[in-house]
């Protein structure tokens, strides 16, 4: 009777090992599919969620940092033709994004829309000096009249510079040269964000993920339009992706995130490239794919956005996009910082510039479950053209066109310590602790199955030794 009881028992304990296992194995199907749901859930840009919360507000802070160009040639290169010599001055940091969405409306279409207010504040505890230190820089209003103005009128720009005792390099403030300033030639406002505080970027039409959580920050629409109207081409207008800010939850790393940029008047995209520790958050970065501005001889997807062949040798230029379209015609180009993989003669045209990948590559690190952006560095570079001139006095002596770099900014935002925790409070110790779960329920219940197992065969040996005996 002994003996019977050893064995119901045993096979009771390993009964009970098996449903143990069978549970914590039918957890792990059971506790991702209520994870998913409940990112999916979460997700979704409406009242009342997580996604929703961050979105309409700024979230963490961003801010832009600047480096201006500061030249230290330049009667050299108009009296003698001689390359500009730069030195980089910065930063110089503002405040932006602190005001959230304007005029938010939600649509039948699973959309909404909004105004994204433009603001900057200066930071002077996170710059070098005052925004009143001045620069020698390009003359803004000589190099865009340049470009706009045919060239059989160039002796009207000669008039203009001269009466206007204007130059082709001149002395402004960094605030002057960012936020705007009067100029003499041209009696009116100019600087490279002219106007910025008191606009809009917008409207945006984005997918709220409602009815497919896999479009949720996706653009719909931007200025009431579904493509661009800058480069005349189906691809080069495309408008793809979302803002950058977040992505799709449930990332997968072997696939591109897609982004739009009114910065940069054009639709990129970006690759993974390693996992990394976030204030203890697994995040993917991903940063711009390598042929994103490389030139049409290179990457033929970008030879809608070449529209000038004198300007770019033919389209063969390498780490510069030609702006001017969206900007109103003035030849306004953006790079990469110090002309990073760009073509090798816009750094001899121009001394000075000492491109890095650790400091000027721009980056996203997105936490996978969720597709929120965390931390992210957007690096980009302002330049303007300017050439030779047979009429025009400030030109005679320069022997090519040159790109010329006015300042590069670093806009960037990170993950702070209190958002951080609540992250990991609310989401990643929750997934941790199922995870734990399901790993003791599977692991306790297979050692006692197979401990039970196995006591029950040495029993039985035993007790049929004894028989035998």
């Amino acid at each position: 009777m002994g003996c019977c009881n050893r064995r119901c028992g045993l096979i009771a304990g390993a009964v009970f090992g098996a449903v143990v296992a069978i549970l914590g194995g039918i957890l792990i199907p059971l506790g991702k599919s209520v994870i998913e749901g409940t990112v999916k859930k979460e997700a979704v840009i409406e009242p009342g969620t997580t996604a929703y919360d961050n979105w309409v507000s700024t979230g963490g802070i961003v801010y832009r940092q600047f480096w201006v160009f500061d030249v230290q040639n330049a009667q050299e290169v108009i009296q003698n033709g001689a390359s500009p010599m730069v030195v980089e001055k910065g930063p110089y940091t503002y405040r932006t994004r602190y005001l959230a969405k304007e005029n938010i409306t939600f649509h039948p279409n699973q959309t909404a829309s909004f105004l994204l207010p433009l603001g900057a504040i200066f930071e002077p505890s996170m710059s070098v000096g005052s925004d009143e230190d001045k620069v020698t820089t390009l003359n803004l209003a000589v190099a865009g009249a340049y470009s706009l103005i045919p060239e059989e009128l160039h002796f009207l720009l000669e008039n203009r510079i001269k009466t206007s005792n204007s130059s082709l390099f001149q002395n402004r403030t960094v605030n002057e040269l960012l936020w705007g300033y009067i100029d003499p030639m041209l009696k009116d406002i100019v600087g490279l964000f002219a106007p910025y505080n008191g606009t809009y970027d917008g409207y945006y039409n984005v997918y709220t993920g409602k009815e497919d959580i896999s479009k949720v920050g996706i653009i719909d629409m931007w200025q009431g339009h579904r493509s661009l109207r800058f480069w005349n081409d189906t691809y080069c207008d495309m408008i793809n992706g979302t803002d950058a800010s977040s992505f799709a939850p449930f990332v997968d790393k072997k696939k591109p995130l897609y982004f739009f940029s009114s910065d940069i008047c054009r639709s990129v995209s970006a690759g993974f490239e390693e996992s990394m520790d976030l204030k203890g958050i697994e995040v993917y970065r991903y940063t711009l794919q390598p042929n994103t501005l490389a030139s049409p001889t290179e990457n033929p997807d970008n030879r809608c956005f070449c529209k000038n062949f004198k300007t770019t040798r033919n389209c063969t230029l390498a780490g510069v996009l030609d702006v001017s379209t969206c900007k109103g015609g003035q030849p306004v180009f953006i790079s990469l910082p110090h002309f990073l993989h760009g073509s090798p003669y816009l750094r001899e045209d121009v001394q000075g510039l000492n491109p890095s990948e650790e400091h000027h590559a721009t980056f996203l690190d997105v936490e996978p479950t969720t597709g929120f952006t965390l931390r992210f560095a957007k690096r980009i570079q302002a330049n303007m053209l300017y050439g030779p001139s047979k009429v025009i006095t400030v030109l005679k002596k320069v022997k090519d066109y040159t790109i010329f770099p006015i300042v590069w900014l670093n806009e960037t935002a990170a993950l702070d310590d209190e958002t951080a925790d609540m992250f990991k409070k609310e989401l990643l110790s929750r997934i941790e602790m199922l995870d734990i779960i399901q790993k003791a329920l599977l692991g306790t219940g297979v050692c006692i199955f197979i401990l039970c197992l196995i006591s029950y065969c040495v029993v039985r040996r035993c007790d049929n030794r004894s028989k035998l005996v």
